[in-house]
């Protein structure tokens, strides 16, 4: 029962200080993009924040793009619309 005790201590020790330091057991493959969660319409570039290629190890390629309001959604990165939008930003940032 002791050792029962202690490892439950010991893991919620483990769990408080992690949080405390952003970190987290969960699996990288939450940023990952599923065939559920892609957008298939045009999101106007007004309303993007900011975008984030999915990692490496993720079973579909995708960008991970973060609206005004904090939402995130998915969205093919071949998509015309979006390379469209990574045109207009390259252009600014050339010129900035």
């Amino acid at each position: 029962m002791k050792l029962f005790s202690l490892t439950l201590v010991a893991l919620l020790l483990a769990a408080v200080w992690t949080e405390s330091w952003g970190l987290s057991f969960r699996s990288p493959h939450s940023k990952c993009c599923y065939k559920d969660m892609f957008v298939k319409k045009k999101i106007p570039a007004s309303l993007i924040r900011s975008y984030e290629k999915t990692l490496p190890n993720c079973s579909r390629r995708a960008v991970r793009v973060e609206l005004l309001k904090g939402t995130k959604v998915c969205v093919d990165p071949m998509e015309p619309w979006f390379q469209q939008y990574l045109k207009g930003q390259n252009l600014s940032n050339a010129s900035a």
